[in-house]
């Protein structure tokens, strides 16, 4: 059997006495695609930023494999879109982990922010700055940044809150590319019917784990009613 990217155990995420995500155990294979789903304060953002190192665990272990590269995306609501930062800038970022913040960049690292940037179709807004951007387009120029780190292991939380059906299916796209080459893909997300399409595996949570395994067994009729009961809310 191979190594699990990430395995938790036991594990429990919050801050203080107030705890948000309660007894998770299950693992994230090499290469595989995640949604991370379930009703609005179910602990799906407090699940990332556990993996990602941003909240330590209040009881258990998360365990990562050795040499994991990790890399997220965080939810649009993060960022700060008043500072005057081009998108080239931005999506430069992300060669940060890579070459050191202070370095000059070689010839090879503009050439991977160019090719970023005409991915998901933005070679034309280089110089545009951030806060000129609909909310689409900078979600464009994150997932460029993004590309530039070249994690093995990338985690997105809510990618596609605030964006329009074409910019998701451009998206989508890209995030089916990056399980093609063999990363592992963990996504937060709300639409269902999308997490049924494109997402083989899928964890439901609701302060806990449901369930977690292949998709069309996690996402039954039983599973989300009993969802809706722990949270008592809605899936969004």
């Amino acid at each position: 059997m191979s190594t699990p990217v990430i395995e938790f155990d036991q594990v429990s995420l919050g801050w203080g006495d107030r705890v948000a995500v309660r007894d998770v155990s299950g693992v994230f294979e090499p290469g595989s695609l995640t949604a991370v789903v379930g009703p609005n304060g179910a602990g799906k953002s407090t699940l990332v930023k556990g993996i990602t190192g941003l909240v330590s665990p209040l009881r258990g272990q998360i365990r990562l494999a050795n040499a994991a590269r990790i890399a997220c995306l965080p939810q649009l609501s993060d960022l700060d879109r008043s500072f005057p930062v081009t998108v080239y800038d931005l999506v430069a970022m992300g060669s940060w982990p890579r070459v050191g913040s202070w370095r000059r960049f070689g010839r090879s690292e503009h050439d991977s922010i160019h090719q970023a940037l005409n991915t998901v179709g933005l070679a034309d807004f280089a110089q545009r700055i951030i806060g000129t951007l609909s909310g689409g387009q900078l979600q464009r120029a994150l997932f460029a940044r993004l590309m530039l780190h070249d994690a093995d292991t990338l985690v997105l939380d809510e990618p596609f809150a605030a964006v329009d059906r074409a910019t998701t299916e451009d998206l989508i796209a890209i995030i089916s590319n990056w399980h093609s080459e063999g990363r592992t893909v963990i996504v937060v997300l709300h639409d269902l019917d999308l997490v049924r399409s494109h997402f083989p595996q899928c964890l439901l949570m609701a302060g806990q784990a449901v369930a977690w395994g292949p998709t069309l067994d996690v996402l039954t009729t039983e599973n989300m009613h009993m969802a809706r009961h722990l949270c008592a809310g809605d899936f969004l």
